[in-house]
């Protein structure tokens, strides 16, 4: 097979995502490109314990450690986006001592469970806020705020597979390869806080995007990585990888999310770096996804 361009699909003011096509396994088609690169947009923050220039101000939910200690916290977050498209805290959140799997095997949300499909749900520990301060701090995690973050896109290369998925992973993209994990506003933005490790640690990453729903294709999406990843479909939530841990991972099958064939649905995705021991990033789908028309902007820093 001939090489094929890169394809690009920018998003200006708004974020976007990884595309493949909904393809059977092991089938693809021979317009498929062998990458795609789409944007999405970063937002840097001081640490809870910085001191920052001038009238910036350091955020308490970064280097915060949960009530219970690192780990996986699910329910912290409403199961549906607010008007704007963002995540809403609602700190009604527990620590997982196991996730909820499917009759696979495969880790999947709580919100998910259905037993009658072979689903074991998820074992729950104490109640925790997962080192989430309140509401009022979570707002500026994927909002753009002058005194609190500062913001750029950033865009992905997913690579795609013998199986017809297209992939985003660290440790194959030869630029994060380099920095020894997902570390992409490196000397960026506010910068390295110095020290040891030296490295930007403490960032957010927002993808809207959205898809047309294809009921005889493989229609899966998989995350892993650290720390706080949400993934919206429809508004609904269906990845809840809350918290401050080491990678972990969430598998959604959207053929049982009851959505109608060659309806438009759209794909919102929520990640954060909050502690600096290390940073782990791989997403892989079989999603046709593409870029939807930007949302009215609305003044910078509101």
């Amino acid at each position: 097979m001939s090489a094929q361009p890169t394809v690009f699909l920018p998003c200006l003011g708004a974020a976007a995502f990884a595309v493949s096509l909904a393809l059977p396994v092991g089938v693809m088609a021979q317009s498929d490109p062998e990458t795609i690169t789409l944007t999405g947009t970063v937002r840097d923050f001081y640490e809870r314990t910085a001191n920052p220039p001038g009238n910036l101000r350091a955020h308490p939910d970064f280097e915060q450690v949960p009530d219970h200690g690192y780990g996986l916290y699910c329910g912290n977050i409403n199961l549906s986006l607010d008007g704007q498209g963002k995540p809403v805290f609602n700190g009604n959140g527990f620590r997982v001592v196991q996730q909820a799997t499917d009759s696979q095997g495969r880790p999947i949300c709580w919100a998910l469970v259905d037993e009658s499909l072979g689903d074991t749900p998820e074992v729950r520990g104490a109640d925790d806020s997962g080192g989430i301060k309140n509401w009022r701090s979570f707002k500026r995690w994927f909002r753009d705020r002058p005194r609190w973050n500062i913001s750029k896109p950033l865009s992905l290369t997913f690579e795609r597979q013998s199986d017809g998925s297209y992939v985003f992973d660290d440790t194959m993209d030869p630029e994060y390869q380099s920095l020894g994990g997902f570390f992409p506003i490196e000397h960026e933005l506010f910068g390295n806080p110095g020290g040891w490790p030296d490295r930007n640690f403490h960032f957010t990453f927002e993808l809207q995007t959205e898809f047309t729903h294809d009921a005889q294709g493989a229609n899966t999406f998989e995350f892993i990585g650290d720390d706080d990843v949400w993934v919206f479909i429809d508004g609904q939530l269906v990845i809840d990888l809350g918290g401050v841990h080491g990678a972990q991972s969430q598998f959604v099958d959207l053929n049982r999310l009851g959505l109608v064939d060659g309806e438009t649905y759209s794909l919102h995705f929520f990640f954060a770096e909050r502690h600096r021991t290390q940073s782990n990033f791989r997403i892989v789908t079989n999603l046709q996804l593409g870029c939807p028309d930007p949302p009215p902007m609305t003044a910078a820093f509101d």
